[in-house]
């Protein structure tokens, strides 16, 4: 099994699409359905502007295996609009999702790494993301499997969705 990752762009939107829509059906699975709800986001126009436009301002990059596109995410210069900058030069990791007939490859891992060493590249030591940090935890988990360390915890909008920032150093 070969993981390569490339730069992705507007086009790749479909495909990171498919990646969420895989996500929520695997999660509403599991009962899990506060994280992105339960319908596919590809039916939420309101998410598929929200990626549409997180992916055209910011580096798309996608992870294939064995030359099958499995994960993605994008990283830009700050977090979302419900959130504060860091307070010093930052990137910032958004939409990272996978297909999950590769759940278990390492492919997410793959990008994190990736992440940090764009963030390095550009002279840059804090890469910071935000996750759901409702049910049993195990997405706060696997970012700090992933180097990150818990920052602050934040609730969003009218139902209070919980979610915790984590940060890496990467300089």
């Amino acid at each position: 099994m070969v993981i390569a990752i490339r730069e992705g762009s507007l086009d790749d939107v479909p495909l990171i699409l498919g990646m969420f829509d895989s996500s929520v059906a695997w999660l509403v699975a599991q009962g899990r359905t506060r994280q992105w709800g339960v319908e596919p986001l590809s039916e939420n126009p309101r998410a598929v502007a929200m990626i549409e436009r997180t992916v055209g301002e910011g580096s798309p990059y996608i992870a294939e295996v064995d030359g099958v596109p499995a994960a993605t995410l994008t990283l830009t210069d700050s977090p979302g609009p419900y959130l504060e900058p860091a307070g010093e030069p930052e990137r910032y990791i958004h939409l990272l999702a996978s297909d999950r007939r590769f759940k278990g490859r390492g492919v997410g891992a793959a990008l994190l790494t990736h992440a940090a060493e764009e963030t390095r590249r550009a002279g840059i030591s804090l890469l910071r993301v935000d996750c759901y940090a409702g049910d049993d935890g195990k997405l706060v988990a696997y970012y700090e499997t992933n180097g990150f360390t818990r920052t602050e915890a934040f609730t969003f909008g009218k139902d209070e969705w919980p979610g915790q920032v984590l940060a890496r150093r990467v300089v």
